[in-house]
């Protein structure tokens, strides 16, 4: 069952019809964007879920319940909720605006100081700083911060933001965005999320819905939007920014298999740990009896030093077996996997151009010109 499931919304404001017959559903877990123009319906269609605005017609379900059968305000108080303006109350100190929503439900005061003092210490805000400072002591992207903490005090299963990046500075922006991505307590969180920043749908969402007059254009992941655009406003929409969205969309794991090694003659060897393939740069391999002897250039493993379990490697149709060593991996190497997108290569490439890697710029950016090709670029036909 899905998380959230709208079906048939429709809101008018006067004559004007901003949300016409929207329906989808939201999986557990998935962050789903909503983008399009201005004025193409996004924000309303958010406030819909938690009823902020009442819809004219259809109907909004949060774990198979009708919303319509939830009080308004116990209803917001079981989903986080951010907006462009953070919202913080200016008389509360940043631990009081962060205790706003679990004092309603009557957490415990010493589960929710520790709960404060966590999530300031995961958003970088240290609690010792910052947890009793005014919201008007702290700069765009602390309050940012802070609202997105209250939003997490808690702990809903669902978070709803509306633009919450919008006021801030490119440089800020970013790195925020960054930290969204990668905070864990979001990892299992249900997230809707608004925004009119294409490049910042693509980085957060597992699929976008894409809105005009308050229809839905296409609803899918940001590959299928960019290489399999449903009609010509969709493939208009990322024109301006076909590159950087596929530079974006497209992962090592997508272009690896075209690139070359700097020795043709040896195959790099290829580890299996579980389910993640690793692959190391052939001229690196030292091959002894019943043992190879490795600096990995593309590796999950910790920054100095690393435990390997003895595996089976296979090169050029040759058996060997990993003896379980410790091994020190030699020199500093790009952190890249196969999850990692051609955008944060480049990005690390240029940024350290003597650390150790499988491949060149030029020789990534020859095969995400074939990954191009493969994906059967929608953009030329």
């Amino acid at each position: 069952m899905p998380v959230i499931r709208a079906t048939g919304l429709r809101k008018s404001f006067g004559a004007h019809t901003v949300v016409n017959e929207v329906s989808f559903e939201v999986a557990a877990g998935e962050t789903l964007v909503l983008l399009g123009p201005s004025g193409c319906g996004k924000t309303t269609l958010l406030k819909l879920l938690n009823r902020l605005i009442e819809p004219d017609g259809g109907t909004v379900e949060i774990n198979g319940t009708n919303v319509q059968a939830q009080r308004p305000e116990a209803l917001r108080r079981g989903m986080g909720y951010v907006i462009q303006q953070v919202g913080l109350l200016p008389h509360y100190t940043v631990a009081e605006n962060i205790a706003v929503v679990p004092r309603l439900l009557g957490h415990a005061p010493a589960a929710i100081a520790a709960r404060t003092e966590a999530l300031l210490t995961r958003l970088h805000l240290p609690p010792g700083r910052y947890a009793g400072q005014l919201p008007h002591q702290l700069s765009g992207g602390q309050q940012q911060r802070v609202g997105l903490a209250r939003a997490l005090a808690a702990d809903p299963p669902i978070i709803l933001l509306d633009e919450p990046f919008g006021a801030l500075d490119p440089v800020t922006r970013a790195g925020i965005r960054r930290e969204f991505r990668e905070l864990e307590e979001l990892k299992s969180k249900t997230v809707v999320l608004v925004t009119h920043d294409v490049t910042e749908a693509f980085e957060l969402a597992d699929r976008i819905m894409l809105l005009d007059a308050g229809r839905i254009q296409q609803l899918g992941t940001p590959r299928e939007l960019l290489f399999r655009p449903a009609n010509a406003f969709v493939r208009d929409f990322f024109a301006a920014e076909r590159l950087a969205l596929q530079l974006r969309t497209l992962t090592l794991g997508d272009v690896l298999p075209t690139i070359s090694t700097d020795n043709p003659e040896i195959e790099p060897p290829k580890l299996d740990f579980g389910q993640k393939r690793l692959d190391f740069e052939a001229q690196r391999v030292e091959i002894e009896p019943k043992r190879v002897v490795f600096e990995p250039s593309k590796a999950d493993f910790g920054p100095e030093r690393t435990e390997i379990e003895p595996k089976r490697v296979e090169i050029g149709g040759l058996i060997l077996e990993i003896e379980p060593k410790r091994t020190e991996i030699g020199g500093p190497t790009l952190d890249l996997t196969a999850t990692t997108t051609v955008h944060e290569a480049l990005e690390a490439l240029t940024s350290a151009p003597n650390t150790a890697a499988r491949f060149t710029v030029a020789q990534l950016m020859a095969a995400f010109g074939e990954a191009l090709q493969r994906e059967g670029d929608a953009w030329k036909r």
